[in-house]
């Protein structure tokens, strides 16, 4: 499957980013996240890189038949409606594994919103281990992992130091990209 999907990936003209070293566990962000595109080529990547990344989407897309296809392929289902302890849940599974990779969308939505979500950073801290910062970049036509970011704990640092790191990464649609700061 690894092969197929770098083979479609530069069928398609797109590149592969790829960090020399990948640590064996990580919170994986994706930025800009403004299209349900974002999917395929994400996939596609995290094929390619052989990660077994799990994902985390809202709940009400695993329905039945999909649902099953979607967990097969790594889906963790998220109630976004109601707290359920998430971030103590995934750190925990973190604990559980000797390998495990977690991607979110800090946005949360593929809307514009007015910053980004605590969750990845409060799941990275919660279980010591990095943040990989991960792109789809249309303009570009890239798709992978940008870095590793070992967190500070200093939130306001931290998304100063992811900020400049995403710098001029465009998303399919480059107006619904919410600005890299922390929600009020």
């Amino acid at each position: 499957m690894a092969f197929l999907a770098r083979r479609l990936l530069a069928t398609l003209g797109w590149t592969l980013l790829v960090p020399a070293v990948r640590p064996p566990k990580a919170v994986v962000i994706a930025y800009p996240h403004t299209s349900n595109w974002d999917f395929l080529y994400t996939m596609l990547g995290k094929t390619t890189l052989g990660t077994g990344a799990h994902w985390v989407a809202k709940d009400t897309l695993f329905r039945w038949p999909l649902g099953i296809l979607l967990r097969w392929m790594g889906g963790i289902p998220v109630n976004r409606r109601q707290r359920s302890g998430f971030v103590e849940q995934m750190a925990s599974e973190f604990d559980r594994h000797q390998n495990f990779m977690l991607a979110l969308a800090p946005e949360g939505t593929r809307s514009r919103a007015a910053g980004w979500k605590t969750g990845f950073y409060r799941i990275a801290l919660a279980a010591q281990v990095p943040v990989a910062l991960a792109c789809v970049d249309y303009a570009r036509r890239e798709v992978g992992v940008l870095c590793y970011l070992e967190l500070s704990g200093d939130m306001a640092a931290d998304i100063e130091r992811i900020a400049e790191i995403y710098r001029g990464r465009q998303g399919y649609r480059p107006p619904l990209a919410s600005p890299i700061r922390w929600l009020d």
